[in-house]
């Protein structure tokens, strides 16, 4: 109210100074007319005042879409990049596709130690992120989230969340479990099997059709394969509370469960069920053996449906998913399954950088992109969506495949302890499939270089 007074006040003021210089003489009247000076006429030639344009400034992603079956993946990134470049004035972003293995073990792990990572980069949960948070070199994602909406948005954050903050969103899920050939299944006379002899039975029935039984590589950097079925093995027969045990002492890899899930993998590898070439098989050799319909089965995560829905498969038709049998231990009933995978950004940022980092962020996690990911490439949303859209064929086999797991999921173990035991148990399955080591010295090695921690 003060300020409305004083503001008529001077309005008053004003006008009644106005009306005494009309009321003075006519010369007065006449000379305060003729000697203001004009206002210049605006110029028809003028041009009219540029806006300045932004300053560019370039922004690193690191990715890892580079497969042939990550097209999809990659495609949606590229258009997320482009709705983000377009958002932030001046933002030039520099794709920086890395295979994921590299990316984790060599790559981020180096730029972490000299605290140099990308603004933007493909993170791993569980370990990784607890590592790197509590080095200071992630941004903490918790209030942006919640200033975007997108808090209680995602299925699961506990993998990137530490000590109550989230430092990574998760790009989309994962379950592993057992894809096979539904026509090599009817050809042998098999079904799908419910327990660990019955599972034996259709690996020795497709054997003796010279089909086969388990596409697998493991091979050249591709340990991480066969530890999938590893990991799935040892949870069937100890429970999930077994590797939540290895880091903090509780439980160790030579106990009983452990090393009877190492001895299962010797006696698939031993009657020739596993691929026998699988030390010198990569990833995606694996994965083509059984899209070609070389291999009756394939152990892998839900990443793979892109490829064997792909324009090379020649399954596509046949191909089908279940969840790996039941074993009769504490941890039937479960699937290895989880969000490990997505985005983290450095803790280093600008303030245009931090901007972009909001922009992507907004423009990523969108329901639309979820389900096409998933009817696209076979993710599994890491968000809640209202519907799984028009997914349908293998892709709505993984998901029930995923939904039959009655007790949950479990995370993958490499989420659960250090880099160097993954490491080491990579190295030393290579051993056991080539058959330089028995089960029990598989166990011994990863248990020292857990001790070693």
């Amino acid at each position: 109210m003060k300020k409305t007074k004083s503001a008529l006040s001077v309005a008053m003021v004003m006008a009644m100074a106005a009306t005494s210089v009309a009321c003075g003489t006519g010369t007065d009247t006449k000379t305060a007319a003729t000697s203001a000076t004009p206002a210049p006429a605006a110029s028809a030639t003028a041009k009219p005042v540029e806006s300045e344009k932004p300053k560019e400034f370039k922004m690193t992603l690191r990715h890892t879409e580079i497969r042939d079956t990550a097209k999809g993946n990659l495609a949606i990134l590229q258009d997320v990049v482009k709705a983000t470049e377009a958002a932030v004035p001046g933002l030039k972003f520099e794709l920086d596709g890395v295979e994921d293995v590299v990316n984790r073990d060599t790559k981020l792990k180096a730029e972490m130690q000299a605290g140099s990572p990308p603004p933007i980069f493909d993170l791993f949960g569980g370990a990784d992120t607890q590592n790197y948070s509590k080095a200071g070199r992630l941004l903490d994602l918790t209030p942006i989230i919640a200033e975007l909406g997108l808090k209680d948005k995602f299925m699961n954050l506990n993998e990137f969340t530490v000590d109550g903050k989230v430092y990574g969103l998760p790009r989309a899920g994962f379950v592993e479990g057992v894809f096979y050939n539904k026509k090599l299944f009817a050809d042998a006379g098999v079904q799908v099997p419910k327990t660990w002899d019955e599972f034996l039975k259709v690996c020795e029935a497709l054997k003796a059709k010279g089909i086969t039984p388990i596409a697998m590589a493991g091979g050249a950097g591709d340990g991480w394969v066969l530890n999938m079925l590893t990991n799935t093995l040892f949870v069937r027969l100890g429970g999930p509370q077994i590797q939540e045990g290895f880091a903090p002492g509780k439980t160790k890899w030579t106990d009983a469960p452990v090393v009877e899930a190492f001895k299962k993998m010797d006696e698939l590898k031993q009657k020739g069920y596993i691929d026998k070439n699988v030390i010198s098989t990569k990833y995606a050799d694996g994965q083509a053996k059984f899209y070609t319909g070389q291999a009756g089965m394939l152990f892998d995560g839900s990443w793979a449906s892109s490829g064997i829905m792909g324009k090379n498969s020649k399954v596509a038709d046949d191909a089908s998913f279940f969840n790996f049998p039941n074993m009769g231990g504490p941890g039937d009933d479960m699937i290895n399954g989880g969000w490990s995978n997505g985005y983290g950004f450095s803790s280093k940022l600008t303030d245009n950088e931090l901007k972009a980092v909001k922009a992507f962020i907004k423009n990523f996690y969108t329901e639309a992109n979820q389900k096409r990911a998933l009817k696209e490439s076979g993710n599994i949303p890491a968000m809640k969506l209202s519907d799984i859209g028009d997914a349908k064929g293998l892709i709505a086999d993984v998901v029930q495949g995923q939904l039959s797991a009655k007790k949950g999921a479990f995370p993958a173990f490499d989420a659960l302890v250090t880099p160097a035991v993954k490491k080491t148990l990579e190295g030393a399955m290579e051993e056991l499939m080539g058959g330089k080591v028995t089960p029990q010295k598989v166990a011994e090695k990863v248990q020292a270089a857990q001790d070693a921690k």
